[in-house]
């Protein structure tokens, strides 16, 4: 469970991250901590898996590569096995499992692992799509990019930061 200084330094780190010779030191310096206990801390909170991620976000495209949503029906049994196949490939950003809305519905695919391929040329995306099928004997249907949209979802992580709701035990009616 992350401490309250984990949940601050998260917090902090969500959604901005200095542009500087020594961006750690920076944001140690505002949490009031040293550059190494808080790249330390970071490390440990990725190692816990408290954290699965800490890097910046790219619109891929304008940097000339390309994202493609992927996604696979993996027989239950094969499910582990062919996820950490996925997760040792470097081209794919995560892979997460999701149940079918309606896997009874005729004609349905039980879609149940999602994920995300990103590679530097748009060229490479069916290079990877292929390999994936060729390694697994499974295959992936891939999802075009019609519009993007930005969402972001930022969670208080600290009591400071829930809005005060009134306690419907004491509410007045």
């Amino acid at each position: 469970m992350p401490s309250p200084d984990d949940l601050r330094l998260i917090d902090r780190l969500h959604g901005g991250f200095p542009l500087a010779d020594r961006p750690f030191a920076e944001v140690a310096a505002e949490l009031g901590c040293d550059e190494d206990a808080l790249i330390q801390r970071l490390q440990r909170l990725l190692a816990q898996g408290d954290l699965t991620r800490f890097g910046p976000l790219f619109q891929i495209e304008r940097a000339g590569g390309r994202f493609v949503l992927a996604a696979m029906a993996v027989p239950q049994a094969r499910f582990d096995a062919v996820a950490a196949r996925l997760n040792a490939m470097p081209e794919v950003a995560h892979n997460y499992r999701r149940e079918s809305a309606w896997p009874d519905r005729p004609g349905a695919t039980p879609l149940n692992m999602w994920f995300v391929i990103a590679v530097g040329q748009p060229a490479q995306a069916e290079a990877v799509v292929e390999r994936i099928q060729a390694e697994t004997g499974l295959p992936v249907l891939t999802f075009p990019k019609e519009r993007e949209f930005f969402v972001e979802l930022r969670l208080p992580l600290l009591p400071h930061d829930v809005p005060d709701f009134p306690d419907a035990a004491h509410e007045s009616r």
